[in-house]
């Protein structure tokens, strides 16, 4: 509690306080059973604890579906008792569960009287289809709304995030799977109206808690693959500290270059991967090789040079990279068939290995070196432009000069700066060569 600012908490009290009015005047029985606020606001806190508990993520169909069936008072208070007494993981301080209960509470309500003020009552009662999606829809608006603007302004009293900035990407972020709840709570609120009644409205909560089950998957599955590529590239960081950041920026090159070239952003996250990878083969090669001193031997050199096979070898079993594996393995090959390991000519090159292989040359030039300075953006640009068509791709480094052009390069780590002298692995190069 100490670490909460008094700002902060000034502003937590007020949008409490606000709900507290959004309360008022108590919903009545004649308006609002009370049945059906105890039965929404018992199956939100159980289907709150589920989703937080297995799947940690949030679960609006029963809150949006309490402002389609019942006054925006008695909407507002169906999310109180699961953000007070929360029973899911370790109990938050009191004024965490404070702001969550009020922030609901605000959001429903709004919900609910957009709902109701645009006639959507007698359309859910009524199932009339398609009138019922339109004030459900602008409810879901007004519900998205409510959540954006409390969210950006305890951003920027708590956090200090400049306003310009508090409330960007917020509400398009939280708009789409936000609607999808909502049409789970306009199902739901549809077959609690219907001779039915709400028991057939809890069978809609199934599909959406298998969705959820399935998005909760897709992520634990991607934060392994995260972790993966991140305890990979650790280890390559570890043996040759030298190129410390520089598998970070080839992956942000690629990107650039990917999404340049009108990729679909599943390619371009092969391509990131790609990058971030392309010389985890180093682990293959012998540390006193990598940090070698003096220049190094035609039989060391072709050891080196084995790195792109050692790497392909290592994540072949790692089927989630897709084509990255083979932009591992490729991205020392040149147009002209001079590169390595297998000397394969234009298009028999993989294309993600064409992208790696400027981007991995762009950041070898851009980055700042013990032995050398940073080359600039354009004379990078300029040099790989020379050896476009025997060395790269033209359309890959075409990309990379428009991608510059548009967003800059503003790479977070530009240089290692603990070594004191070049190692024999990457001599200087007077054009980007086959970079290392």
């Amino acid at each position: 509690m100490e670490a909460v600012p008094a700002r902060a908490r000034c502003y937590v009290t007020c949008v409490a306080l606000l709900a507290l009015l959004c309360l008022l005047p108590l919903p009545t029985a004649s308006r609002a059973p009370w049945w059906a606020l105890a039965l929404l606001a018992a199956l939100y806190a159980g289907c709150d604890h589920l989703v937080r508990r297995r799947f940690a993520g949030t679960f609006y169909p029963v809150l949006l579906a309490g402002a389609f069936l019942l006054p925006p008072p008695a909407a507002a208070l169906v999310p109180l008792p699961a953000a007070l007494f929360p029973c899911a993981g370790p109990r938050s301080a009191p004024l965490r569960r404070l702001w969550r209960a009020a922030q609901l509470a605000l959001a429903v309500w709004g919900a609910s009287r957009v709902h109701w003020a645009l006639g959507g009552r007698d359309a859910v009662t009524g199932a009339d289809f398609p009138y019922a999606l339109v004030p459900a829809g602008a409810a879901v608006l007004a519900f998205c709304l409510v959540l954006t603007v409390l969210d950006g302004g305890i951003r920027v009293v708590a956090e200090r995030v400049p306003p310009r900035r508090a409330w960007r990407g917020l509400l398009s972020r939280s708009l789409g799977p936000v609607a999808v709840h909502g049409l789970a709570g306009l199902m739901m609120a549809v077959l609690w109206r219907s001779p039915y009644g709400p028991v057939a409205a809890l069978l809609v909560l199934l599909p959406m808690c298998v969705s959820c089950w399935v998005f909760a998957q897709y992520h634990r599955e991607r934060a392994a693959h995260q972790a993966t590529i991140r305890a990979l590239v650790r280890a390559v960081d570890i043996k040759d500290g030298y190129t410390r950041g520089h598998s970070e920026r080839v992956g942000h090159a690629s990107v650039l270059i990917g999404r340049e070239l009108g990729m679909d952003e599943e390619r371009v996250e092969v391509l990131r991967f790609a990058g971030i990878l392309h010389d985890v083969g180093k682990l293959g090669v012998p540390t006193r090789l990598l940090r070698k001193d003096g220049p190094l031997t035609p039989e060391e050199r072709r050891v080196i040079e084995l790195h792109p096979e050692y790497g392909h070898e290592m994540v072949r079993g790692i089927t989630f990279l897709g084509e990255a594996r083979a932009a591992i393995l490729h991205h020392h090959e040149r147009l002209d068939g001079s590169g390595y390991p297998y000397g394969l000519v234009g298009g028999q090159i993989p294309e993600c290995a064409r992208v790696v292989a400027v981007a991995d040359a762009f950041d070898a030039m851009t980055s700042t070196r013990s032995y050398r300075r940073a080359r600039p953006v354009a004379a990078a640009v300029e040099e790989l432009e020379r050896c476009a068509g025997t060395q790269f791709d033209p359309r890959m480094v075409t990309a990379l000069r428009h991608a510059l052009a548009r967003y800059g390069w503003h790479p977070a780590v530009t240089a290692d700066e603990t070594p004191h002298q070049a190692p024999a692995s990457e001599p200087v190069p007077s054009s980007p060569g086959p970079p290392r």
